[in-house]
């Protein structure tokens, strides 16, 4: 694992040999008290001085070398081994990492890339440049956490079509989402030494990350904040322990072509959330900095291009929003100088159709000239090249909008009924369309959008409404009638 990462680790067990809660391991302190604020696998945390804290222990009392490092035991030494390195055989168990005991396979296992019997130990080559868009011309990297999903979720399947339609859901890229610091560092250069490890001669492996941690996350949702606060503890958090650290292996990893999403909704939120939303106003100064912060660090990565999230048509839609938006969006791109975009990225984690012939400006779509992708795509090309930005291209999330949803109002963006997977992935997909580098799955399908529980600490309510699919887990869980209804009605089909 990452050195950084051990040396903590080892220093936090060194000072807190009988820490009495299961956070002290992972950098944070024990509550004083009880009241939970979120759950994740690692327990329940609370809030107290404006900084996140532990509550009790963790569940597991089981013990092997992974436990040092803030993993647990995976359940059987027997365990499929997904990944090899210095400390041991690393399992995949209930959607996290664990550590396989010792008497398993051993330190020289492959990592499991769809069984290529491409070693992790990759040496870097020369220094790859982009030459336009990112997209062309490469092979997509295919994510092995969601093809582990997808095969958990057909063991659950009994129709042999449904079956065949979730196998082919394997066959297809999606990005990987970097939404906490711990998931950065499992995530992110296991990634890069799989796709590196199956590039050959001149073929080039692209991977797709979604950089997802600024303080104040999500700021006009609940169902999606982040484990980071609206607060300078925090923000010196998101640089040094999570910025800085992707830039670290990202220039390590310096061969292979990158792309980078940039914190979905963020600055979607300050365009139209500030004067709602007293969170948003709490976390504008760290959404803006952060992001200047972001690009000055990966914008000058010859082989990373960068593409910062712009919403959707029903959010940024309407002409004044839009006027806003080229403003806000300027600026944050000269702040990052001399670090430099490629372009945006629409519709990540919604629902809005590519193409909707239905609609037009009019009552029904509350007077929005963009009602569908598309069009949205169009005139905000427009707006941002007035705008005087050197560099306007897009990307398009489309992994849950080949189906027009259930919803009644073109807001409705939790677990939606009726969703059905998109265009495939591919670099440069409509005719005409120069400025749309490409289709992409960034949103993994069958991944929740948040929880219907409304005891839960994450309830939204849009997640409570008619046309929200229920029960539903907490945001990023594995949802699967919502993962079995995409794939019958993916569009094209499977």
């Amino acid at each position: 694992m990452k050195a950084s990462i051990v040396l903590t680790t080892i220093a936090t067990i060194a000072a807190k040999a009988s820490a009495d809660c299961f956070s002290t391991r992972l950098g944070y302190p024990c509550c004083s008290g009880n009241t939970v604020a979120y759950t994740d696998n690692d327990g329940d945390w609370g809030v107290e001085n404006g900084n996140w804290c532990g509550i009790g222990n963790t569940s597991s009392s089981a013990s092997c070398w992974s436990t040092a490092l803030g993993y647990p035991c995976c359940s059987s030494s027997s365990a499929e081994v997904w990944y090899t390195d210095n400390d041991g055989a690393w399992g995949v168990e209930n959607g996290d990492w664990c550590g396989i005991p010792t008497g398993s396979s051993g330190g020289n296992t492959p990592v499991n890339q769809g069984n290529d019997g491409n070693d992790v130990n990759v040496t870097p080559g020369d220094q790859y440049s982009h030459n336009g868009n990112p997209f062309k011309d490469v092979e997509f990297f295919i994510n092995p956490y969601y093809t582990a999903e997808v095969d958990a979720a057909i063991a659950q399947m009994s129709d042999s079509s449904l079956i065949s339609k979730a196998e082919k859901m394997k066959t297809f890229s999606n990005a990987i989402w970097l939404d906490t610091i711990k998931n950065m560092n499992e995530w992110l250069e296991k990634n890069l030494k799989g796709a590196l490890a199956q590039q050959t001669g001149n073929k080039k492996v692209l991977t797709v990350f979604v950089v997802y941690d600024l303080p104040g996350r999500d700021c006009h949702a609940l169902a999606s904040n982040g484990e980071l606060l609206a607060n300078d503890s925090d923000w010196a958090r998101y640089k040094t322990e999570y910025i800085d650290i992707i830039e670290e292996k990202l220039k390590t990893y310096k061969s292979q072509p990158v792309v980078l999403i940039i914190e979905p909704d963020s600055l979607a939120n300050l365009v139209t959330n500030l004067d709602s939303t007293p969170a948003c106003r709490d976390s504008e100064k760290y959404y803006l900095d952060g992001h200047a912060y972001l690009i000055q660090k990966f914008g000058v990565l010859k082989h990373v291009a960068m593409y910062l999230d712009i919403g959707h048509a029903f959010w940024l839609g309407w002409d004044d929003n839009r006027e806003k938006a080229a403003k806000v969006y300027s600026k944050v791109i000269s702040s990052g100088a001399p670090g430099e975009v490629r372009g945006f990225t629409d519709n990540v984690a919604n629902y809005t159709p590519w193409e909707d012939p239905t609609l037009s400006r009019g009552p029904d779509t509350e007077w929005n000239p963009c009602p569908d992708e598309k069009r949205y795509l169009e005139a905000i090309h427009k707006d941002f090249v007035s705008a005087g930005i050197k560099s306007v291209y897009f990307v398009s999330d489309t992994s849950r909008n080949g189906k027009k949803v259930d919803r009644k109002h073109p807001g409705e963006w939790c677990n939606q009924t009726g969703v059905g997977v998109g265009a495939r992935p591919q670099a440069n997909p409509v005719s005409g369309m120069d400025y749309l580098d490409a289709f992409y799955w960034i949103k993994p399908l069958g991944e929740s959008d948040g929880t219907s529980d409304e005891s839960a600490a994450r309830f939204d309510g849009y997640c409570g409404h008619e046309t929200a699919m229920k029960p539903a887990p907490e945001a990023g869980q594995w949802f699967q009638k919502h993962f079995e209804q995409g794939i019958k009605n993916a569009n094209p089909p499977l």
